[in-house]
């Protein structure tokens, strides 16, 4: 077996692009087959180089390792090759219309009530109005003439599929400045690369339909390359995923303080009957099933991310972010505050609250229980024990308990109603810094 994952270097990795990696991984490790990572980066106007190694960070990042890298700007003459072999058979031939003149064409058959389909006009093309094109500076691209024979296969994920070629119109493979489309370079890359199954998006079913069709008229057998395409994701509310993809970007998720193995275990599950749990890409891929994954469209839930990040940071230890944690944290901070955090972020906001300084908010009525509970502070040394010393002194000197008690304590120590526990975030914070916040709140 002979995975790849072939993403484009004009933008940042997002999760629809992250799961359709994470399943060629697992599917491979699952296997014992091979993983190749392959920038498809023909478009030269759109790559950019910086992306390339966004996207390599990043597939690090979620656990996904490769075992072999290839770029398409690198093999640009077997390109070449393979599109003058196809010249050679007659299944590539030269087009000179324009865009206008394409889309005006489009327009008239929609009109007609036709199928917008092109209408291999450039076939009747005669050798001495080509030379006179070419004389009038005009420069062709090339299309790729159809079988028009259906294109049949048995979908890993979708079942059985055909697309139906004659209603296709002919692909542009080469354009007018030679530059190779991904249609093409990906079919001539499988084949050479030893491909054996193609893992990608629903959205691509039409696409493999017509590449299945080129990869036959490269002498390739179709037929030894396995497909699978995942149905998209969708938002919670069932749009695309795709209007979103800027807050959805892997690197803006980890900025986010998203562990790896929150993601890798939601994206592995979902659209599945299994219920997600947090694992690395390499524990995932012990028990990993593509046939598992519905026919259905996916709702990424951020919700559930939420949820299963939480479960990460709940049970990691201190070494494991202390390097993601303000330089003075301790190991105390870190237990105090990592069962209260949804993301990693969040822990420096609670960084502020026990060594920085914060403006609490004035509470009104609660001026003279403030001064009490300011006046019964205890005197360090302050240690685990601090907390109850202080909350029996309250409750003799106040009679309060339950809500009256602690929620006027907790707005003024940390500015929240909620939150890490009192008790461990007191002998952090130290006396003089909790004085003066029951001063302030109580002004």
């Amino acid at each position: 077996m002979k995975v790849r994952f072939a993403p484009s270097p004009t933008g940042l990795l997002h999760v629809g692009n992250a799961r359709i990696a994470l399943a060629n991984y697992l599917l491979a490790r699952r296997h014992g087959g091979q993983f190749l990572l392959r920038l498809d980066d023909t478009d030269t106007e759109r790559n950019r180089p910086e992306y390339a190694e966004a996207i390599a960070h990043d597939l690090r990042w979620l656990g996904i390792a490769w075992d072999e890298m290839l770029r398409q700007s690198d093999r640009l003459d077997r390109y070449a090759a393979a599109a003058e072999r196809l010249k050679a058979s007659g299944r590539l031939y030269p087009c000179f219309e324009t865009e206008e003149e394409l889309n005006v064409k489009r327009e008239l058959r929609v009109r007609r009530k036709q199928p917008p389909i092109y209408d291999r006009a450039m076939l009747k093309l005669t050798p001495e109005q080509r030379t006179a094109a070419e004389a009038n500076g005009k420069r062709p691209h090339w299309r790729f003439l159809l079988s028009g024979y259906p294109a049949e296969w048995g979908d890993m994920v979708l079942g059985p599929r055909t697309v139906k070629l004659s209603a296709v119109s002919d692909p542009i493979l080469i354009r007018a400045d030679g530059t190779p489309l991904y249609t093409f370079t990906s079919v001539v890359d499988d084949i050479e690369t030893g491909i054996t199954h193609v893992v990608r998006g629903e959205d691509h079913v039409t696409n493999t339909g017509i590449q299945i069709d080129i990869m036959a008229a490269l002498g390739a057998r179709p037929s030894n390359v396995r497909f699978a395409h995942l149905p998209l994701l969708v938002d919670q509310d069932g749009g695309k995923l795709s209007k979103r993809v800027g807050a959805l970007s892997l690197r803006s998720l980890r900025g986010d303080g998203i562990e790896p193995q929150a993601l890798a275990g939601y994206l592995a599950r979902l659209g599945t009957a299994d219920d997600p749990a947090p694992q690395s890409a390499d524990q995932i891929a012990e028990s990993y099933d593509l046939s598992r994954v519905s026919r259905s469209a996916a709702r990424f839930d951020g919700r559930q991310l939420l949820a299963l990040n939480r479960r990460v940071l709940h049970e990691l230890p201190f070494n494991a972010v202390r390097d993601r944690l303000p330089p003075s944290a301790t190991t105390a901070f870190w237990l105090a505050v990592r069962g209260n955090l949804d993301l990693l972020n969040e822990a420096r906001g609670w960084w502020e609250v026990v060594a920085g300084t914060i403006i609490p908010p004035l509470i009104e009525g609660e001026a003279e229980y403030l001064h009490t509970a300011r006046d019964t502070l205890p005197a360090e040394p302050w240690d685990n024990d601090v907390w109850t010393k202080w909350i029996d002194a309250l409750k003799a000197a106040t009679g309060r308990r339950g809500r009256n008690l602690f929620l006027p304590l907790r707005l003024a120590l940390t500015g929240e109603d909620h939150g890490p526990e009192l008790r461990d975030l007191l002998p952090l914070m130290g006396r003089d810094r909790a004085a003066e916040r029951l001063r302030l709140a109580a002004a």
